[in-house]
C-alpha cells in the first residue's frame, strides 16, 4: 500500500522558517493589498506635496478680482476660489503645510511620549509615579480649547505652522507613553532585562539596545495612528479659524471657505479638492497602521 505525499504543500511555519521578526512582518504587510496600494498612495501624494509647488509658478496670496469664484477650466484645473487664487496652486501648496504638520507632530508625539514612557516604566517607583501624574495632567486638559489658547498666545513669536506644530505637540504625546509605559513594564521582567541589569549595564542603554527594540512595533502602530489624527486636527483647527495663519495655504484653510452657505451648495469646486485629499490620506494612513499591526502582531497568521 502506497502512501501518497504532497511535497508541495507550504505551511506558514515552512515559509517564514529562518526569518527574522522584521523580515516576518515585511512578507506579510507586503501581501496586505489594500495597506500597500495605501502606502504608495501616501507615498505620492507626499512627494507631489514637497515637489509639485517647485513646477508651479502661480501665485497662491495675491488677490485676483478679475478671476474670482471661476468655475474649473483649462486655464484653471480646480477653479478659483473667492479671491481669485487658482486652487489646483493652492492644493499643492497645503498639501505641503498639512502633511508637513502631520509627520512633524508624529515625530514629536512619538518621541516624547517613548522617552517619558520607557523611563517611567524601566524605572518604576517615584520616579514612575511623578510622570504618570504629570502624564495624567497633560492628558486632562481639554486639547482644543487649550491649543487654540496657547496658538493665539504664540501667533506672531513663532513663524508659520510650527507654532501649532509645538502647542500640538506638546499636548498629546500622554497616549503614548502610557501605551510605551505598559509595554516596559511587561518585557523588563524577561530573563534577558535581568541579565544586562546583573553584569552592570547602564539603564539607559538597557532601555536603547534592548527594551525599545522589542516595544518598537507597538510605537510604529501608534505613530501612524498619530499621524492621521493629527491631520484631521490642523484641518479642524484651521477651519474654524484657528489653525496656521491665513496667509499660509493649508488644506484646513481651504475648507474654511465652505463656511460660507453660497460656496457650500453653490460653489463646490472651492471646497470638495482639499476634503477629498485629507479623506483620501486619512483614509490610507489607517488602512497602512491596520496592515502594520497586523505584520507586526505575531498572533497574526494573515
Amino acid at each position: 500500500m502506497e502512501v501518497v505525499t504532497n511535497t508541495n504543500m507550504n505551511t506558514p511555519k515552512n515559509e517564514t522558517k529562518g526569518l527574522s521578526p522584521w523580515a516576518i512582518a515585511r512578507r506579510k504587510f507586503m501581501k496586505n493589498k489594500l495597506a500597500m496600494i495605501s502606502l504608495i498612495f501616501l507615498i505620492l501624494i507626499t512627494l507631489t506635496a514637497i515637489f509639485g509647488p517647485m513646477f508651479n509658478d502661480r501665485d497662491i496670496v495675491r488677490v485676483d478680482y478679475m478671476n474670482m469664484s471661476k468655475e474649473p477650466s483649462a486655464e484653471n484645473w480646480l477653479g478659483t476660489d473667492i479671491n481669485g487664487r487658482d486652487i489646483f496652486a493652492r492644493m499643492l501648496h497645503g498639501g505641503r503645510t498639512s502633511l508637513m504638520i502631520g509627520f512633524s507632530c508624529m515625530f514629536f508625539i512619538t518621541l516624547i511620549g517613548t522617552i517619558v514612557g520607557s523611563v517611567a516604566g524601566y524605572n518604576g517607583g517615584k520616579i514612575d509615579r511623578l510622570l504618570m501624574r504629570f502624564t495624567d495632567f497633560v492628558l486632562v486638559f481639554p486639547f482644543m480649547i487649550f491649543v487654540i489658547v496657547l496658538n493665539s498666545i504664540l501667533v506672531g513669536k513663532i513663524s508659520g505652522a510650527w507654532t501649532l506644530i509645538i502647542v500640538m505637540s506638546l499636548l498629546s504625546w500622554g497616549g503614548v507613553a502610557r501605551i510605551v509605559r505598559s509595554r516596559v513594564l511587561a518585557e523588563k521582567e524577561n530573563e534577558y532585562i535581568l541579565a544586562a541589569k546583573s553584569i552592570g549595564t547602564r539603564p539607559s542603554k538597557i532601555i536603547v539596545k534592548h527594551l525599545l527594540p522589542n516595544v518598537s512595533s507597538t510605537i510604529i502602530v501608534q505613530a501612524t495612528l498619530i499621524l492621521a489624527v493629527m491631520i484631521v486636527a490642523e484641518s479642524g483647527l484651521s477651519f474654524l479659524g484657528f489653525g496656521v495663519p491665513s496667509n499660509v495655504p493649508s488644506w484646513g484653510n481651504m475648507l474654511s471657505e465652505a463656511r460660507d452657505s453660497d460656496v457650500l451648495r453653490n460653489k463646490t469646486w472651492m471646497w470638495v479638492p482639499p476634503a477629498t485629499a485629507i479623506t483620501l490620506t486619512i483614509l490610507s494612513i489607517n488602512f497602512i497602521g491596520e496592515g502594520l499591526k497586523d505584520a507586526l502582531n505575531p498572533k497574526s497568521n494573515r
